[in-house]
């Protein structure tokens, strides 16, 4: 436990001390955001600064060496995020470069995020991570045998696409994502505690041990991170930012069998993607919108709702979400 706070102290304190060195980075060369066909209120958002989402790669990078000892496990999970953090660097890269909001295309958005998908998938079936999954608020598992790749896949794909959506106003993904690392390290150790006091003592141990302390990394760089991207934020997390947190949280939900867990605890995600794709459904079917605005945060502005007062619903949300699932789990 000591560790995992340390890791997290250690984390906020790293990223508070390389953002005003990134952020000065970034203006000697123009990275701002171009706000174009955008919601009404983000006009005098112009031009802030983005990719600021690298300093959760960066961060997580230098201290993962010094907290966690070499496992395949872990590194395997930390790339998976970095790769997606990656690709989002490039589509921030050409918004950049070409002074507009479309950067890769969506095609080659989806190329890439499917090939990352892939290998993770089958890395976790063929290694000694398996396919067993647990049944949400117990410590019973089930075998999905192969069927576990194309899962895997599927939520790869839905939770860094699910973020990607939900950053879309100062500080909600980023306290969201916070939120969610936070209640998701104290539930799987909950678990831990209650296998190993059932006598296990095998990998799944190792790997939640491992995986608490690298989502305290990643927890720590992201409060490092708000104190820059509070309304009204001096810089974006961009796609680079977005993907990358969006990976990890898949890929340690995968790792630790807990894939059905993460759209509980990560609700948030799943209305912020769910809102898409019902606005979209029933504009084709229909010609009317169910939203003034998708994701549904838009909507809540265009209603008046301030930014802080958004961010505090979601993160409220998410926190309520967090304290059931903890008491579920401590019946």
């Amino acid at each position: 436990m000591i560790k995992i706070l340390l890791a997290f102290l250690s984390s906020f304190i790293l990223s508070i001390i390389l953002m005003p060195l990134i952020k000065r980075i970034y203006r000697s060369f123009h990275a701002s955001q171009t706000i174009l066909k955008y919601v009404e209120n983000h006009k005098d958002k112009n031009g802030t600064l983005t990719m600021g989402g690298v300093l959760f790669i960066i961060s997580t990078l230098v201290l993962a060496f010094f907290f966690l000892k070499y496992d395949t496990v872990w590194l395997m999970c930390l790339l998976v995020s970095v790769f997606f953090g990656v690709l989002g660097f490039m589509d921030d890269f050409i918004k950049i470069k070409y002074k507009q909001n479309l950067g890769l295309r969506p095609y080659q958005k989806i190329i890439g995020q499917l090939g990352i998908s892939i290998i993770f998938a089958l890395f976790v079936y063929f290694s000694q991570i398996g396919s067993d999954l647990f049944v949400p608020f117990t410590t019973t598992t089930f075998d999905m045998k192969i069927f576990i790749i194309p899962l895997i896949i599927i939520l790869l794909l839905a939770t860094t696409n699910s973020v990607n959506l939900t950053d879309g106003i100062d500080g909600l993904a980023g306290n969201v994502c916070l939120v969610y690392l936070i209640f998701f390290t104290i539930i799987t150790n909950i678990i831990g505690i209650t296998l190993y006091n059932a006598g296990e003592t095998g990998q799944i141990i190792s790997n939640i041990q491992n995986i608490s302390t690298l989502s305290m990394l990643f927890a720590g760089s992201i409060l490092g991170f708000l104190m820059f991207n509070t309304n009204k934020a001096s810089i974006f997390m961009g796609d680079v930012g977005s993907l990358c947190l969006g990976g990890y949280i898949g890929a340690s939900s995968c790792i630790l069998g807990q894939e059905f867990l993460l759209p509980i605890l990560g609700i948030c995600f799943v209305f912020s993607a769910l809102s898409v794709i019902l606005q979209v459904a029933v504009f084709k079917i229909k010609k009317k919108r169910i939203f003034k605005m998708a994701p549904f945060h838009h909507h809540l502005q265009l209603s008046g709702l301030s930014e802080p007062k958004i961010v505090a619903i979601y993160s409220t949300t998410t926190i309520c979400i967090g304290i059931i699932c903890i008491i579920l789990y401590l019946l």
